[in-house]
Order: C-alpha cells, then structure tokens, then sequence
C-alpha cells in the first residue's frame, strides 16, 4: 500500500512539476538564455527531464520514508511532515540559490510551489496509507 501511494504520489507530483515548472510563467524562463544548458531550453534534449523525474520519484519516497520514521498515521500528520520538509528542503535551496543566480523571481516562486504540492501529495499518500495500515 505504501509503494503505491508513493508512485501514485510521484505520478501525480511529475505532474505537478509540468504546471509549476513548465507552463506556468513559461515565458519568463527566456529571461536569461545563458543559463540553459545546450539543448534543453529548445527541448532537444530529454535527458534533464528523464532525471528530474527519477528524483522526483526519489524525493517522494524519501517524504514517505520520513512519514513512517516518523510514525504518521493520518493524512494531516502527513501534511505537517510535508510542510516541515518543504520548509527545511526545496524552499530554502531555492530561495538562496535565487540570490546568487540570475533567475526571475516568477520562476523562483513557482519552483517553490510545485516542491510544496510534490510533497503535499506525497505526505498526503502516505499518510492515508500508514492510516490504513493503522486501523487494520
């Protein structure tokens, strides 16, 4: 039940990432050319793609590994843990890396959002699962 609230979670968090970090604000990721790496930004190469979304994978399974250490057994522990996480992770690398790259505050703000809705469906998934298992 926990692995397929994982990838149920990591699918549906690859999603996530499509809005928040491909569509939404999409023009404003042309803002500085220079940071892309050749290829991507034409979409020639898949390979950051494929990558991102195996650590997407990745990261939901770590944000289901803490919910089990940490004994959650509902959907709203879930949801602290994932917001917890959220804060001391993805939030803060991204909002310093901001200050030292060129990068448009947009793009900082949805990369933000979509790693908090990644790991609130995550922590969500989990956390009904351990709840289930809970009561059986």
């Amino acid at each position: 039940m926990i692995i397929a609230a994982i990838v149920v979670s990591g699918t549906l968090g690859s999603l996530t990432n499509w809005l928040f970090m491909g569509l939404l604000f999409h023009a404003a990721y042309n803002g500085y050319l220079e940071i892309w790496r050749p290829g991507t930004r034409d979409g020639g190469d898949r390979t950051a793609i494929i990558k991102s979304t195996v650590l997407g994978y990745a990261m939901t399974a770590g944000m289901g590994g803490l919910c089990i250490v940490a004994h959650t057994q509902s959907i709203a522990a879930g949801l602290v843990l994932a917001v917890l996480a959220w804060i001391a992770g993805p939030l803060v690398v991204i909002v310093i890396n901001g200050f030292f790259t060129k990068i448009d505050a947009k793009i900082i703000a949805a990369h933000c959002l979509g790693y908090l809705a990644r790991m609130l469906l995550a922590g969500t998934a989990v956390g009904l699962a351990l709840e289930r298992i809970a009561t059986q």
